[in-house]
C-alpha cells in the first residue's frame, strides 16, 4: 500500500480523493489506469494505483472515471498585468505563469498571497522591470533596484526589432549578467538571432526567453546551452501573433477560445483597416518567415538533448492568455516533438529550467495539488488538452 504522508500543517485541512481517472504524473512513469489522488492542506499526500494508495475512509471523494489527468501546465515565458489574468491563465489549465516583465504592484501582491492551501488561481513569478541600461554602472545599478523589489529573475532584451532600434551593448549586457550573478540572481534574455544567442550565452546568459530566428542553430550555439543546462523557452505562437491577424482566424469562432478571450482585443483584430496594415507589414511577414526557422530549430534542440520550457510571451495585445498556451503544444508537436515530449515541456521540464521543481511540475507526493482534468488522452492527440472538464490548483476545483 503507498501509505498517504500528511504533514503537521496540513492535518487541520480536510481530505479529498480524487478516484477513476487514468493519471498522467509527468513523470517518466507511463500512465497509471484507476488512478487515486490524495490532497490535503492543498498538497498531494499520495498519488498511484488505487488498489495500492490507502485512502482515508473519510475523504472527499471525487469521481473522475473516464478522465485523464495531467500535471497544470507552467508557461515559462508569459506576462500578467494584473490578478485577472491569473484567473484566464487557469481556466485553461495554464496553473502557473512566469512573468517576465513590467508587472504591476498588484501582481507582486498576489505572488506574496499564493502560498495558501486556498488558492484557486493561477500562481505567478516575476521578473519586474525589463532592464534597459545604457552603460555598465547604469546596469550594475538596475540589477540591484530590480532585486531589492524580490524578483524572481531578471530579465534584459538583446534585440533590435529587425533593424528598427538600437540593440545593448556587449559591454552593458555582460555588466547585467555578472551583477545578477554575483547577488545570486539568474538572467533571463529575450533575444533573436544566432550570433547574440552565442555571445549572451559566452556571458552567463541563463534563460534564453524566444527561438533563434534568423539562423539554423548550429554545434556551437548547442553546446553553449549543454555547458551549464541553459533551456530555451521557444515562443511560437509569439511569432502568431505577429501575423495571423491579417485576416480573422478561424479560432476566433472557437467558443472555448471566446468563453474568456479578451472582447475589446477581438473587435480591434477583427477591424479590417487593422488586417490590411498587418498584410502590408514587412515586419509581420519577417516574423512569418522566422516561425517557419524556429520551428526548425526546436527539432533540432530537441533531438540534441537541449532542455525546453513551453513558453508562449502571452499577455501583450493580440497574445491571448491561456488558450495561446493550448495552442503553443500543438505548434511545439507540429514541429516535430512528440506529445510527450511537448507535455513534458510544459510540466516537469518547464518546473525544472524556472526553478520551481521542488513544489510544481510533478503530481507527486509532497508538490501542489495544480492539475488538470481532461476527457481525453492528450499522449494520443496533443489537441486533447484543449478538452478541459476541469481546473485544480492546491486541490481546489478552479472556477471556469
Amino acid at each position: 500500500m503507498l501509505t498517504a504522508f500528511v504533514s503537521a500543517n496540513a492535518q487541520a485541512t480536510p481530505v479529498r480523493v480524487f478516484t477513476g481517472a487514468t493519471l498522467i504524473d509527468g513523470t517518466e512513469r507511463a500512465p497509471v489506469p484507476n488512478a487515486a489522488i490524495i490532497v490535503q492542506g492543498g498538497r498531494i499526500v499520495a498519488a498511484g494505483p488505487a488498489s495500492v494508495v490507502s485512502m482515508p475512509a473519510d475523504a472527499e471523494r471525487v469521481r473522475l472515471d473516464g478522465k485523464v489527468v495531467i500535471p497544470g501546465l507552467i508557461n515559462s515565458h508569459g506576462h500578467v498585468s494584473g490578478p485577472h489574468d491569473l484567473q484566464t491563465y487557469a481556466a485553461y489549465g495554464v496553473t502557473t505563469v512566469f512573468s517576465l516583465g513590467d508587472e504591476p504592484g498588484p501582481v507582486f501582491a498576489a505572488r506574496a498571497e499564493q502560498a495558501t492551501p486556498a488558492l484557486d488561481r493561477a500562481r505567478v513569478f516575476l521578473a519586474g522591470p525589463v532592464l534597459n541600461p545604457t552603460t555598465p554602472d547604469d546596469a550594475r545599478a538596475q540589477v540591484a533596484a530590480a532585486i531589492a523589489r524580490n524578483v524572481d529573475i531578471i530579465k534584459i532584451r538583446v534585440d533590435d526589432n529587425l533593424g528598427t532600434t538600437k540593440k545593448m551593448s556587449p559591454e552593458v549586457y555582460r555588466a547585467v549578467i555578472d551583477e545578477a550573478h554575483k547577488r545570486g540572481m539568474r538572467v533571463a534574455t529575450h533575444l533573436f538571432y544566432l550570433a547574440d544567442a552565442k555571445a549572451l550565452l559566452a556571458a552567463g546568459s541563463d534563460f534564453v526567453a524566444h527561438s533563434i530566428r534568423d539562423a539554423d542553430v548550429d554545434d556551437d550555439v548547442i553546446a553553449a546551452l549543454h555547458v551549464r543546462g541553459v533551456c530555451v523557452s521557444p515562443t511560437l505562437m509569439r511569432e502568431v501573433s505577429t501575423f495571423v491577424y491579417e485576416t480573422t482566424p478561424d479560432f476566433f469562432s472557437d467558443t472555448f477560445f471566446l468563453a474568456h478571450a479578451n472582447p475589446e482585443w477581438v473587435a480591434m483584430l477583427k477591424d479590417p483597416a487593422r488586417q490590411q496594415a498587418t498584410r502590408a507589414s514587412p515586419a509581420a511577414q519577417r516574423y512569418k518567415a522566422a516561425l517557419v526557422v524556429a520551428s526548425r530549430n526546436l527539432k533540432r534542440l530537441v533531438d540534441a538533448g537541449v532542455p525546453i520550457a513551453m513558453g508562449t510571451d502571452t499577455g501583450p495585445t493580440g497574445r491571448f492568455q491561456g488558450y495561446f498556451e493550448l495552442m503553443e503544444l500543438e505548434l511545439m508537436v507540429k514541429a516535430g516533438m512528440t506529445p510527450r515530449q511537448a507535455l513534458t515541456a510544459a510540466t516537469r521540464d518547464a518546473a525544472h529550467c524556472m526553478k520551481l521543481d521542488r513544489d510544481l511540475g510533478t503530481i507527486e507526493r509532497g508538490k501542489w495539488a495544480d492539475f488538470v482534468v481532461l476527457d481525453a488522452d492528450p499522449l494520443s492527440n496533443i489537441s486533447n488538452v484543449r478538452k478541459i472538464s476541469s481546473v485544480w490548483i492546491a486541490g481546489n476545483k478552479v472556477a471556469r
